[in-house]
């Protein structure tokens, strides 16, 4: 059974709403919890949400920190900060960003003419 909350914030993403939830164990230490939240639509125009948590405990937490760290930053120098949000559209089109090259208008000086009587 989860413990009384201490401190809480929300990250309202979208259709995803993150919790983090310092919590306190039936010892009186604090350990963190993130919860996400996702809201789904059934066909019927109701909805319902899909919860992940996970616990995170003071003895992980400069490990934890630091990969995160390390993970979210080599995502920004791979990716930078712009979002591309396109690819998470129901209608997206692919765009396979070849670049086309202008018709290059053919000239009849280099055609010869042909008499067809002649073959």
């Amino acid at each position: 059974m989860e413990q009384e909350e201490i401190f809480s914030k929300i990250l309202r993403a979208g259709r995803r709403t993150y919790f983090f939830d310092v919590r306190a164990t039936k010892a009186g230490d604090y350990y963190l919890t993130i919860t996400e939240s996702k809201k789904f639509t059934n066909d019927d125009g109701s909805f319902h949400y899909k919860k992940h948590k996970i616990y995170i405990y003071k003895e992980d937490f400069n490990e934890f920190n630091s990969i995160l760290n390390e993970m979210t930053n080599y995502i920004i120098e791979e990716k930078g900060h712009e979002v591309i949000s396109d690819i998470h559209q129901k209608d997206y089109v692919k765009n396979d960003f070849t670049i086309e090259q202008p018709e290059k208008k053919q000239s009849t000086d280099n055609f010869t003419d042909v008499n067809f009587e002649d073959i």
